[in-house]
């Protein structure tokens, strides 16, 4: 297939660019490299050295002689985008060019207005790019399990069944997000299911969990193909960020009780995940949600093995807890449904002791580059 990854300098995106191009797709990487940039306005790195997106993809065609090609430039800026689809005439879009993190998106109000504009109307260029140049094109969206919250019900795969005064109706699942960047992902599934509805867009919105892990077999090939490694309060989820602290004698810091309690996948699962979606699209007009994550966890069970983990290692990590910056529940009901990607085959890599250590060992080879003073949060949504 001829797949554009959007997004594909990033965490996420380029292991996903590369386990495609691996099983003999047409990759294209669509990026802007904002996420370099931003490390440096937050004066933040990755733990792990990464190269340039040309000596990367160099690196990968030297090692696997597969071609990766590379479009730099916004999705914001329709023209761009436009002569993307032009040359790349995209069986399927997969989009995970969007700012991430919830911390950044409340830093202040440029920091939100920027999350929403970048996230929303670059979405929604993509909608308009498919309708217009490439109609049988596959959009397949990263979602968000935070789009959810933390209901007291369960939760399901997008859509519930709803019975109010005697009449039924299958209705999307309410949404509770807990940050501007996760409105963001709201909204963008509102603009899709429009999409579909009228322009029989076919779309499949991905509704991740927290990822952890650092390698794939492809990013395993050679160190200029490493995975980033982020560790700060902004990017850096609590399991790196625990693995990171623990690595250079800080205290494992817990936000509040540590009860809040999220669902979770390796970056093994999430490239397996998009490359299920991609083998089985949605149909025309169809607004399809899958719940991708394999367990979940709450915070404080996430830092405890981390210690013990670190334990092995010789290290003497404190667990403690700190104030919570956010505003959110701390302890709570949690239970998810996940059936879907499972039904289509996917096999779940549950998180091990041997995950945990790859990521601690990681942290202590690079200890030298983690920023001590980066590791503590500093933004707060009060």
């Amino acid at each position: 297939m001829r797949i554009v990854v959007a997004g594909g300098d990033g965490f996420c995106g380029w292991p996903t660019a590369l386990y495609l191009s691996k099983q003999g797709h047409e990759v294209t990487i669509v990026d802007n490299l904002s996420r370099r940039k931003i490390d440096d306005e937050l004066r933040s790195n990755s733990v792990t050295p990464i190269a340039s997106l040309e000596d990367r993809v160099a690196k990968w065609k030297e090692v696997t002689g597969k071609e990766i090609r590379t479009f730099i430039g916004d999705l914001n800026h329709y023209d761009f985008l436009s002569e993307v689809f032009r040359q790349t005439e995209p069986e399927a879009f997969v989009h995970f060019a969007e700012q991430r993190s919830a911390p950044y998106s409340m830093m202040d109000r440029e920091h939100a207005v920027y999350t929403q504009s970048n996230n929303v109307i670059g979405n929604l260029n993509v909608l308009y790019a498919i309708k217009e140049f490439a109609p049988e094109c596959h959009l397949i969206k990263l979602g968000t399990m935070g789009e959810y919250g933390t209901p007291n019900i369960d939760i399901e795969e997008g859509y519930i069944e709803i019975e109010h005064k005697g009449r039924k109706d299958l209705l999307p699942y309410p949404k509770q997000p807990g940050s501007f960047y996760h409105l963001s992902k709201v909204h963008d599934s509102h603009n899709i299911m429009f999409a579909c509805k009228i322009w029989g867009v076919r779309a499949t919105d991905l509704n991740q969990g927290i990822v952890y892990g650092l390698h794939t077999e492809e990013t395993q090939l050679d160190p200029l193909l490493v995975n980033r490694v982020d560790y700060d309060e902004v990017y850096g989820t609590a399991l790196n960020r625990f693995a990171n602290q623990a690595a250079i004698g800080h205290d494992i810091t817990v936000y509040g009780s540590g009860g809040q309690t999220r669902a979770f996948l390796n970056i093994e699962d999430t490239v397996r995940c998009v490359e299920i979606a991609a083998e089985n699209p949605a149909d025309r007009g169809e607004f399809r949600v899958f719940n991708q994550f394999t367990e979940w966890f709450s915070v404080k069970d996430l830092a405890e093995r981390v210690q013990q983990v670190a334990k092995e290692e010789g290290l003497d990590a404190q667990v403690k807890q700190i104030e919570n910056p956010r505003i959110e529940n701390e302890d709570h009901y949690y239970h998810a449904v996940n059936t879907k990607l499972k039904d289509l085959g996917l096999e779940p890599r549950l998180l091990t002791d041997e995950v945990i250590r790859d990521i601690l060992k990681t942290s202590i080879q690079y200890q030298d580059r983690i920023i001590k003073e980066n590791v503590l949060p500093s933004i707060t949504w009060k």
